[in-house]
């Protein structure tokens, strides 16, 4: 079984390695960028633009759970991948069981504390006394899915590090598409508005989580959630941290750089953050893309790595950042010249379209670099190598942004400046992973 599942990490040629494992994981940020866009879309239906707000507002407290999801996600998958590079399967069972036990605590602990502190967490992200309503009815219910989407997300990323791309995606995308599918009835028919989406959210991580423990108990996996594989010694639970909280630094900043410019610009009014809100959607378009691409090639580079062909490394690098270029291109023209269209679909509130419209084409300023930062941070982070990672996720949503966003605050009294912050930050961010690249490039691979 070892070997047919990671033949195509070893012997395949290299377009066909790459696209093997990149369209999958592509197809599985589509639909995760499907099912983002479906709860803004049915909910800007109900024309109330105080809803779409409060769902922009939620969203940085839902991006903290998916960055515990891709600690496990990511940090699991660059060890499984270099493990079994090097034959290590029984390694890779332990990691994988390591991960799904303590995502899972970390889920239902995560849970409770929402129900808790839910008031305080709804004024601290940014809800205003007219969102905050919405907001708290949204997360209460979103707090039930925690453990599903922590567990979603770190299988989603876990499993193609044993060459199952294909099932990865399709656990993708049963989730997403109950989702989508639900949000119509739910918001619209049902007329159960914000608590539908977050029903129908609920359901759809509980879907897929269902999906992914099935295949990991059956035979076709070489992983294992069993408790009796548990093992967090053995540099497990130090190699998934070293990798995996560089990584979530990132969404958590991320975040908190959310929460950050989501309170700046309720300066500008509620329909400002609703627009900001949808702008981010718009802008997700290129960015959801450019991530599957990125992280479907870290299991092929992480196995390379582990197996300490250099040759087929660079090859595989190469060939992925010339088709992220080409990928940044073409969904940067069809944003920018599209962001119309795009804006109308969410947005009838005539104010809360001009803010939409205007920060959506200038987000997508840093779209044709943004394929090159992906697929670098995925390159680094399939070395093992904790400091440039972890350096490149502080720095970019982080060091970078958040000084930047508060000097253009200062400077400023726009909200369009306040936007240019991202796109600043992102060519920035690009520069320094091509950067830490080369020197880690540089150091790790000596052969």
């Amino acid at each position: 079984m070892e070997d047919k599942t990671t033949e195509i990490f070893k012997n395949a040629p290299v377009p066909k390695a790459v696209l093997s494992n990149a369209i999958p994981s592509i197809i599985s940020m589509i639909m995760v960028l499907a099912y983002n866009l479906a709860d803004t879309f049915f909910i800007g239906q109900t024309k109330d633009a105080l809803m779409v707000a409060a769902v922009s507002v939620a969203t940085p407290a839902f991006l903290i759970f998916m960055a515990i999801g891709m600690l496990f996600g990511i940090g699991g998958t660059s060890l499984i991948s270099r493990m079994l590079g090097q034959g290590e399967t029984q390694k890779a069972k332990n990691i994988s069981s390591f991960c799904f036990w303590t995502g899972l605590v970390i889920g239902l602990v995560s849970m409770v504390l929402i129900w808790i502190f839910i008031n305080p967490l709804c004024r601290i992200i940014g809800a205003s006394d007219e969102t905050m309503g919405y907001t708290s009815q949204y997360l209460k219910i979103l707090a039930v899915s925690v453990p599903f989407l922590i567990i979603s997300n770190i299988f989603s990323n876990i499993i193609r590090a044993e060459g199952h791309a294909k099932k990865a995606m399709t656990g993708m995308i049963i989730g997403n598409l109950a989702n989508i599918v639900l949000d119509p009835v739910m918001i619209l028919i049902l007329g159960w508005n914000i608590a539908g989406a977050a029903i129908a959210t609920t359901i759809g991580n509980l879907l897929a989580s269902a999906y992914y423990i099935l295949h990991l108990v059956s035979k076709n996996s070489m992983l294992s959630i069993k408790l009796s594989n548990f093992k967090a010694g053995g540099h497990i639970a130090t190699g998934v941290f070293a990798i995996g909280v560089p990584a979530s630094f990132n969404s958590i900043l991320m975040s908190t750089s959310n929460i950050i410019i989501n309170n700046l610009m309720k300066a500008y009014g509620d329909m400002a953050v609703a627009g900001l809100g949808v702008a981010m959607k718009v802008n997700m378009i290129v960015v959801m893309l450019l991530i599957g691409l990125g992280t479907g090639i870290q299991p092929l580079l992480g196995y390379c790595y582990g197996a300490k062909n250099k040759d087929r490394y660079m090859a595989v690098l190469k060939f992925s950042v010339c088709l992220a270029l080409a990928m940044s291109a073409v969904m940067t023209a069809i944003c920018y010249l599209g962001a119309g269209p795009l804006v109308t679909a969410f947005l009838d509130n005539k104010d809360a379209y001009g803010f939409g419209f205007t920060f959506s084409r200038i987000y997508i300023i840093s779209g044709p670099v943004l394929g090159v930062l992906f697929v670098m941070i995925n390159a680094i982070q399939s070395t093992g190598a904790a400091l440039p990672s972890l350096i490149l996720s502080v720095c970019r949503q982080g060091l970078l942004f958040i000084p930047i966003l508060f000097i253009i605050n200062a400077v400023t009294d726009s909200a369009q400046m306040l936007v240019y912050a991202q796109p600043v930050t992102d060519y920035m961010a690009t520069a320094l992973s091509v950067l830490l690249f080369i020197i880690t490039y540089k150091k790790y691979f000596k052969v």
